[in-house]
């Protein structure tokens, strides 16, 4: 049984408030990946302009918010962090078919986290949403006298599930912001028809995630700004 938590994120679709809206659209990202790769830690750069060196892996799923301006719309992401160790992907699997757009995480000082890309997007064709768009990360970019991933390596797999390619480091602010910005640009360009004509409605407002209510699952709450992150 999940806990009671998760099981309010999952019980209704995200509040919309229509007489002062924040926001023209909202959908969900997603971090996968191995455990330790620094995908706890990419989400509290880009959310809180923060990082923590030590080290508490994340249990189960965890999610943060963010609203980008991009073209003139109001994005708010819903950037869901999700855990890499085995005995958790049974919970992690439920949320791939409700995400927009996914991060395939690895750590440039390790091989295998590398490897395991390529089991992490088989699972993401097998449970995510068709035109769910996918951007490959390289972490950890700062550590490079320990690299075991050559830069070339990397684009060469990209290149081959057709993915952009970003080498980050959450410790020094590498290209943090640009590689969460290129991935909500590309699910507002793969949902535009969509966004153009809920424009037409009332409300101005296009909720992504309300679209798939019909397959049984919705999300909840904002997140907890006071809470600790740890990578």
């Amino acid at each position: 049984m999940l806990p009671r938590e998760e099981q309010m994120l999952l019980s209704g679709p995200l509040p919309l408030h229509p007489a002062e809206p924040k926001y023209d659209v909202l959908f969900r990202l997603l971090l996968l990946g191995d455990s330790g790769v620094g995908k706890t830690c990419l989400l509290c750069r880009f959310t809180d302009n923060e990082f923590h060196p030590s080290h508490i892996s994340t249990i189960g799923v965890d999610f943060k918010m963010k609203t980008l301006m991009i073209d003139g719309v109001k994005v708010r992401i819903q950037i869901w962090d999700t855990a890499g160790q085995e005995r958790y992907q049974t919970i992690t699997k439920q949320y791939y078919r409700r995400a927009q757009g996914i991060f395939l995480v690895y750590d440039i000082t390790s091989e295998r986290s590398f490897q395991h890309i390529m089991k992490w997007a088989s699972d993401v064709d097998e449970y995510a949403p068709e035109k769910v768009q996918k951007i490959l990360v390289g972490n950890k970019s700062d550590d490079g006298d320990k690299r075991q991933v050559a830069t070339a390596q990397a684009h060469k797999l990209a290149e081959s599930y057709g993915m952009d390619f970003f080498e980050t480091s959450a410790y020094n602010n590498h290209n943090i912001t640009e590689c969460f910005t290129r991935l909500a640009e590309q699910v507002l360009a793969a949902n535009k028809k969509d966004l153009d004509l809920l424009r037409m409605s009332i409300t101005d407002e296009l909720d992504l995630t309300a679209l798939e209510d019909e397959e049984g699952i919705g999300g909840g709450a904002a997140a907890d700004p006071g809470r600790s992150c740890w990578c």
